[in-house]
């Protein structure tokens, strides 16, 4: 059986789409099938992301409406076998699409695919409602900020409420010595207030940055990276693997350490 997992906040600029880019890259290297399905119908950004924007030719309303056949919306993504993108139509608004035709368009994507990964846009409107309404299980994405946290918050009592009951939390960009020095909520933090299972922290780098604005997932040529192995882990856990979480702390002292003796060579 396919599995259908909505990628959602609330909050907006918390990193759900880099996120989803980079799970999707991660899960289809370890060899299975992956859809990834842009629901942000008015803006679209996951195109970028992955460096398909040239190659978008139908969009998932053009699919829905019968303009084209569902395969030929999709895009191939050339350098990840199995990989491909359901791109979001910017000419149109979130209310173009209903969550019927949603939920029609992703059952069918579940006959080819072992994982489709719906970038949820921001808000708790008609978008999110379209994003959820097929999805089997949740991951739902915050920054350690006390905004975030609470969209957050209010986003899980939304997917109880439409009975998504398998919810897992990613923290995105920690910074461990803000964490260390107070100035930062800790995942820990997180954790106490969300109260739902952690499947994946992910560092403040600007690796990720640099990767986005090339569209090109972290993995393709960074995969070695502290953020690389972060969302390499949580492909793993994803599969049912029980993986130990990074010691972003520890690593990043490594690295000044590796750092100092190079210089002292």
């Amino acid at each position: 059986m396919s599995r259908i997992i909505v990628i959602t906040s609330g909050k907006g600029g918390v990193g759900k789409s880099t996120i989803t880019a980079n799970l999707g890259t991660a899960i289809a290297k370890r060899g299975h099938t992956v859809a990834l399905v842009d629901a942000d119908f008015g803006l679209r950004n996951l195109d970028l992301l992955l460096g398909l924007e040239n190659r978008v030719v139908y969009t998932a309303v053009e699919a829905i409406a019968g303009h084209c056949r569902l395969e030929q919306a999709l895009v191939k993504d050339k350098r990840q076998p199995g990989l491909v993108l359901l791109p979001a139509a910017q000419n149109r608004t979130k209310e173009a699409v209903t969550p019927d035709q949603m939920r029609t368009l992703l059952y069918a994507l579940s006959k080819a695919f072992e994982f489709i990964l719906v970038d949820s846009p921001a808000g708790i409107e008609m978008g999110f409602r379209n994003a959820i309404s097929a999805a089997q299980e949740a991951i739902v994405v915050t920054t350690p900020e006390v905004a975030a946290v609470r969209d957050a918050d209010r986003v899980i009592g939304l997917l109880e409420a439409n009975d998504i009951r398998k919810i897992n939390l990613i923290v995105n960009r920690i910074k461990p010595q803000m964490v260390q020095s107070n100035d930062m909520m800790s995942v820990d933090d997180v954790l106490e207030i969300l109260a739902i299972p952690l499947i994946g922290i992910i560092p403040d780098d600007e690796q990720i940055i640099v990767s986005s604005n090339k569209g090109e997932p972290i993995l393709l040529d960074k995969a070695n990276t502290l953020p690389g192995i972060a969302f390499q882990n949580i492909a793993r856990r994803i599969d049912g693997e029980r993986v130990p979480f990074l010691d972003l702390m520890a690593a990043q002292e490594n690295i000044f350490s590796r750092i100092r003796r190079f210089f002292r060579g």
